[in-house]
Protein backbone atom coordinates (compact mmCIF):
# COMPACT_ATOMS: atom_id res chain seq x y z
CA UNK A 1 0.00 0.00 0.00
CA UNK A 2 1.18 3.58 -0.63
CA UNK A 3 3.10 5.10 2.22
CA UNK A 4 4.14 1.78 3.74
CA UNK A 5 7.47 0.06 3.32
CA UNK A 6 7.46 -3.49 2.02
CA UNK A 7 9.12 -5.85 4.48
CA UNK A 8 11.51 -8.65 3.51
CA UNK A 9 13.38 -11.29 5.46
CA UNK A 10 16.98 -10.57 6.37
CA UNK A 11 19.60 -11.94 4.01
CA UNK A 12 20.86 -14.86 6.14
CA UNK A 13 17.34 -16.27 6.44
CA UNK A 14 17.18 -16.79 2.69
CA UNK A 15 20.04 -19.27 2.65
CA UNK A 16 19.02 -22.86 3.11
CA UNK A 17 15.67 -22.45 1.35
CA UNK A 18 14.89 -24.56 -1.69
CA UNK A 19 16.64 -23.12 -4.71
CA UNK A 20 14.54 -22.34 -7.76
CA UNK A 21 15.51 -23.39 -11.26
CA UNK A 22 16.82 -20.79 -13.67
CA UNK A 23 14.67 -19.91 -16.66
CA UNK A 24 13.71 -16.86 -18.67
CA UNK A 25 10.28 -16.42 -17.10
CA UNK A 26 11.35 -13.33 -15.16
CA UNK A 27 9.79 -14.50 -11.90
CA UNK A 28 11.45 -13.45 -8.65
CA UNK A 29 12.59 -17.00 -7.95
CA UNK A 30 14.05 -17.52 -11.42
CA UNK A 31 15.86 -14.17 -11.40
CA UNK A 32 17.16 -14.79 -7.88
CA UNK A 33 18.51 -18.21 -8.90
CA UNK A 34 20.22 -16.69 -11.94
CA UNK A 35 21.94 -13.89 -10.02
CA UNK A 36 22.87 -16.12 -7.10
CA UNK A 37 24.64 -18.36 -9.62
CA UNK A 38 26.21 -15.30 -11.28
CA UNK A 39 27.43 -13.88 -7.95
CA UNK A 40 30.23 -16.43 -7.51
CA UNK A 41 32.18 -15.18 -10.53
CA UNK A 42 30.53 -11.81 -11.08
CA UNK A 43 33.65 -9.81 -10.28
CA UNK A 44 36.15 -12.02 -12.08
CA UNK A 45 36.52 -9.32 -14.74
CA UNK A 46 35.13 -6.38 -12.79
CA UNK A 47 36.28 -3.95 -10.12
CA UNK A 48 39.77 -4.50 -8.74
CA UNK A 49 40.21 -7.56 -10.94
CA UNK A 50 40.18 -5.47 -14.12
CA UNK A 51 40.82 -1.77 -13.36
CA UNK A 52 40.43 0.45 -16.39
CA UNK A 53 38.64 -2.27 -18.34
CA UNK A 54 35.25 -2.44 -20.00
CA UNK A 55 33.13 -2.89 -16.89
CA UNK A 56 35.13 -0.26 -15.04
CA UNK A 57 34.30 2.25 -17.78
CA UNK A 58 30.58 1.41 -17.61
CA UNK A 59 30.58 1.83 -13.83
CA UNK A 60 32.33 5.20 -14.19
CA UNK A 61 29.89 6.55 -16.77
CA UNK A 62 26.88 5.41 -14.76
CA UNK A 63 28.06 6.61 -11.34
CA UNK A 64 29.18 9.95 -12.76
CA UNK A 65 25.68 10.49 -14.13
CA UNK A 66 24.32 9.78 -10.66
CA UNK A 67 26.75 12.37 -9.27
CA UNK A 68 25.24 14.99 -11.57
CA UNK A 69 21.95 14.73 -9.66
CA UNK A 70 22.92 13.05 -6.40
CA UNK A 71 26.03 14.76 -5.01
CA UNK A 72 25.38 15.53 -1.32
CA UNK A 73 21.94 13.94 -1.47
CA UNK A 74 20.19 10.70 -0.46
CA UNK A 75 20.57 8.04 -3.16
CA UNK A 76 19.08 4.55 -3.60
CA UNK A 77 20.37 2.01 -6.10
CA UNK A 78 17.81 -0.58 -7.14
CA UNK A 79 19.56 -3.80 -8.11
CA UNK A 80 22.87 -2.88 -6.50
CA UNK A 81 24.40 -6.33 -6.98
CA UNK A 82 27.79 -6.70 -5.31
CA UNK A 83 28.01 -2.95 -4.76
CA UNK A 84 30.54 -1.87 -7.36
CA UNK A 85 28.53 1.16 -8.51
CA UNK A 86 27.09 1.81 -5.04
CA UNK A 87 30.62 2.06 -3.63
CA UNK A 88 31.31 4.89 -6.07
CA UNK A 89 28.01 6.59 -5.23
CA UNK A 90 28.77 6.44 -1.50
CA UNK A 91 31.81 8.66 -2.08
CA UNK A 92 29.72 11.68 -3.11
CA UNK A 93 26.20 11.08 -1.77
CA UNK A 94 24.96 12.17 1.67
CA UNK A 95 23.61 8.64 2.06
CA UNK A 96 23.82 5.67 -0.30
CA UNK A 97 21.59 2.65 0.09
CA UNK A 98 21.05 -0.40 -2.08
CA UNK A 99 18.47 -3.12 -2.62
CA UNK A 100 18.81 -6.37 -4.55
CA UNK A 101 16.88 -9.58 -5.10
CA UNK A 102 19.92 -11.86 -4.82
CA UNK A 103 21.32 -12.88 -1.41
CA UNK A 104 24.48 -14.05 -3.15
CA UNK A 105 25.10 -10.62 -4.63
CA UNK A 106 24.18 -8.82 -1.40
CA UNK A 107 26.59 -10.89 0.66
CA UNK A 108 29.46 -9.32 -1.31
CA UNK A 109 27.95 -5.84 -1.00
CA UNK A 110 27.65 -6.28 2.76
CA UNK A 111 31.31 -7.32 2.90
CA UNK A 112 32.11 -3.90 1.45
CA UNK A 113 30.33 -2.28 4.39
CA UNK A 114 27.50 -0.96 2.25
CA UNK A 115 23.97 -0.22 3.51
CA UNK A 116 21.97 -2.80 1.55
CA UNK A 117 18.77 -4.76 1.98
CA UNK A 118 17.09 -7.72 0.31
CA UNK A 119 14.09 -6.76 -1.80
CA UNK A 120 12.39 -6.63 -5.17
CA UNK A 121 12.32 -3.79 -7.70
CA UNK A 122 8.56 -4.25 -7.96
CA UNK A 123 7.96 -3.93 -4.19
CA UNK A 124 10.70 -1.72 -2.76
CA UNK A 125 11.05 -2.01 1.05
CA UNK A 126 11.12 1.75 1.64
CA UNK A 127 8.67 4.47 2.59
CA UNK A 128 7.32 7.02 0.11
CA UNK A 129 9.45 10.08 -0.70
CA UNK A 130 12.59 8.76 1.01
CA UNK A 131 15.33 9.50 -1.56
CA UNK A 132 16.45 12.41 -3.71
CA UNK A 133 17.76 10.12 -6.44
CA UNK A 134 16.73 6.55 -7.21
CA UNK A 135 18.82 4.78 -9.83
CA UNK A 136 18.97 1.38 -11.47
CA UNK A 137 21.51 -0.03 -13.92
CA UNK A 138 21.21 -3.25 -15.97
CA UNK A 139 18.24 -4.37 -13.89
CA UNK A 140 14.99 -3.13 -15.45
CA UNK A 141 15.73 -5.07 -18.64
CA UNK A 142 15.21 -8.25 -16.61
CA UNK A 143 11.89 -7.21 -15.04
CA UNK A 144 8.74 -8.19 -16.98
CA UNK A 145 6.64 -5.76 -14.90
CA UNK A 146 8.84 -2.83 -15.80
CA UNK A 147 6.07 -0.26 -15.43
CA UNK A 148 5.49 -1.41 -11.85
CA UNK A 149 9.21 -1.20 -11.10
CA UNK A 150 9.33 2.35 -12.45
CA UNK A 151 6.30 3.32 -10.35
CA UNK A 152 8.04 1.92 -7.28
CA UNK A 153 11.19 3.91 -8.03
CA UNK A 154 9.12 7.06 -8.41
CA UNK A 155 7.17 6.30 -5.22
CA UNK A 156 10.26 6.23 -3.01
CA UNK A 157 11.70 9.37 -4.66
CA UNK A 158 10.95 12.80 -3.21
CA UNK A 159 9.02 15.38 -5.25
CA UNK A 160 11.51 17.23 -7.40
CA UNK A 161 13.86 14.27 -7.23
CA UNK A 162 15.28 12.20 -10.08
CA UNK A 163 14.89 8.59 -11.16
CA UNK A 164 17.77 7.31 -13.30
CA UNK A 165 16.53 4.25 -15.17
CA UNK A 166 18.77 2.28 -17.52
CA UNK A 167 17.23 0.40 -20.44
CA UNK A 168 18.65 -2.07 -22.96
CA UNK A 169 18.44 -0.36 -26.34
CA UNK A 170 17.31 -2.40 -29.38
CA UNK A 171 18.86 0.21 -31.72
CA UNK A 172 22.44 -0.44 -30.71
CA UNK A 173 25.52 -2.38 -31.72
CA UNK A 174 25.25 -4.32 -28.47
CA UNK A 175 21.70 -5.43 -29.26
CA UNK A 176 22.77 -6.57 -32.73
CA UNK A 177 25.58 -8.67 -31.29
CA UNK A 178 23.30 -10.11 -28.60
CA UNK A 179 20.74 -11.07 -31.22
CA UNK A 180 23.10 -12.96 -33.50
CA UNK A 181 25.89 -13.95 -31.13
CA UNK A 182 26.07 -16.78 -28.59
CA UNK A 183 24.68 -16.33 -25.08
CA UNK A 184 27.41 -15.27 -22.67
CA UNK A 185 28.34 -17.72 -19.93
CA UNK A 186 27.78 -16.47 -16.37
CA UNK A 187 28.36 -19.66 -14.36
CA UNK A 188 29.38 -23.30 -14.83
CA UNK A 189 25.90 -24.36 -15.91
CA UNK A 190 24.23 -21.06 -16.79
CA UNK A 191 24.33 -18.44 -19.52
CA UNK A 192 22.52 -15.25 -20.44
CA UNK A 193 19.66 -17.16 -22.07
CA UNK A 194 18.60 -18.29 -18.59
CA UNK A 195 17.30 -14.86 -17.60
CA UNK A 196 14.37 -12.83 -18.89
CA UNK A 197 15.62 -9.92 -21.02
CA UNK A 198 13.75 -7.11 -22.72
CA UNK A 199 14.82 -4.21 -24.95
CA UNK A 200 13.07 -0.83 -24.86
CA UNK A 201 13.59 1.83 -27.48
CA UNK A 202 14.68 5.32 -26.35
CA UNK A 203 12.02 6.64 -28.70
CA UNK A 204 9.20 4.90 -26.85
CA UNK A 205 10.18 5.44 -23.22
CA UNK A 206 7.55 8.10 -22.55
CA UNK A 207 4.91 5.36 -22.82
CA UNK A 208 6.52 3.63 -19.83
CA UNK A 209 6.80 6.69 -17.58
CA UNK A 210 4.54 6.80 -14.52
CA UNK A 211 2.04 9.68 -14.19
CA UNK A 212 3.44 12.85 -12.67
CA UNK A 213 6.91 12.41 -14.16
CA UNK A 214 8.89 14.10 -16.91
CA UNK A 215 11.84 12.91 -18.97
CA UNK A 216 14.50 15.60 -18.40
CA UNK A 217 17.72 14.07 -19.71
CA UNK A 218 19.59 10.98 -20.82
CA UNK A 219 23.05 9.45 -21.12
CA UNK A 220 24.26 6.73 -23.46
CA UNK A 221 26.63 4.03 -22.26
CA UNK A 222 28.47 1.72 -24.68
CA UNK A 223 27.83 3.43 -27.99
CA UNK A 224 30.78 2.28 -30.11
CA UNK A 225 32.49 -0.42 -28.02
CA UNK A 226 31.66 -3.73 -29.76
CA UNK A 227 32.54 -6.17 -26.97
CA UNK A 228 34.17 -6.20 -23.54
CA UNK A 229 37.21 -7.92 -25.07
CA UNK A 230 37.79 -4.89 -27.31
CA UNK A 231 39.13 -3.14 -24.21
CA UNK A 232 41.56 -5.85 -23.19
CA UNK A 233 44.50 -4.19 -24.93
CA UNK A 234 46.03 -0.87 -23.89
CA UNK A 235 45.25 0.68 -27.28
CA UNK A 236 41.65 -0.54 -27.11
CA UNK A 237 41.21 0.92 -23.65
CA UNK A 238 42.57 4.30 -24.69
CA UNK A 239 40.48 4.49 -27.87
CA UNK A 240 37.13 3.22 -26.61
CA UNK A 241 37.36 5.07 -23.30
CA UNK A 242 37.95 8.35 -25.13
CA UNK A 243 35.21 7.62 -27.65
CA UNK A 244 32.58 6.63 -25.09
CA UNK A 245 33.30 9.68 -22.96
CA UNK A 246 33.07 11.97 -25.97
CA UNK A 247 29.75 10.51 -27.13
CA UNK A 248 27.83 9.63 -23.94
CA UNK A 249 26.00 12.97 -23.74
CA UNK A 250 25.89 13.62 -27.49
CA UNK A 251 22.91 13.04 -29.83
CA UNK A 252 24.43 9.63 -30.60
CA UNK A 253 23.44 8.47 -27.12
CA UNK A 254 20.20 7.13 -28.67
CA UNK A 255 22.32 4.35 -30.18
CA UNK A 256 23.91 3.29 -26.89
CA UNK A 257 23.60 -0.29 -25.72
CA UNK A 258 22.59 1.04 -22.31
CA UNK A 259 20.32 4.09 -22.36
CA UNK A 260 19.99 5.91 -19.02
CA UNK A 261 16.89 8.09 -18.76
CA UNK A 262 16.71 10.90 -16.20
CA UNK A 263 13.10 11.15 -15.01
CA UNK A 264 11.94 13.95 -12.72
CA UNK A 265 9.19 13.37 -10.18
CA UNK A 266 6.91 16.38 -10.20
CA UNK A 267 5.59 17.72 -6.89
Amino acid sequence: MPGKARSFSCIPAIYGTRSASMDSSGTHDANRAYYDAFSAGYEDHRGDNNPGGYHDLLDELESEYVRRYGAGRDVLEVGCGTGLVLTRIAKFARSARGVDLSPGMLQKAQARGLDVVLGSATALPFEDNQFDVTCSFKVLAHVPEIELALREMVRVTRPGGIVLAEFYNPYSLRALLKRFGPAGRIAHSANESHVYTRFDSPFGLRKLLPPGTLLVGARGVRIVTPTAKAMNSRLGRLFFRAAERALCDSPLRVFAGFYVAAIEKRG
